[in-house]
């Protein structure tokens, strides 16, 4: 597993696909809180979105990089009252 301390807020979270996923807002226990702006439309807009930290391979800079492609890494994410988002 990664190291969190090495994951910076406002670092760019990308798919290992090179898609875009999100924004870091803060790491909290073993996932990354994603910005606001990053959190989707309709009703989960306005939502914190989260990424687990085991999806994380790499972090460079400012940039985070997952094992998972953008689009899986969607699916993942969780709202802040721990429910799947669809």
């Amino acid at each position: 597993m990664i190291n969190a301390s090495q994951i910076k807020e406002h670092a760019e979270i990308i798919g290992a696909d090179g898609v875009h996923v999100g924004t870091v807002d803060r790491v909290e226990g073993n996932r990354i809180k994603l910005t606001k702006r990053d959190s989707g439309e309709g009703s989960h807009k306005g939502h914190h979105h989260f990424i687990p930290l085991d999806l994380v391979a790499d972090v460079a800079g400012n940039r985070v990089r997952l094992s998972a492609n953008g689009a899986v890494a969607f699916q993942m994410e969780q709202e802040k009252d721990g429910k799947m988002q669809h």
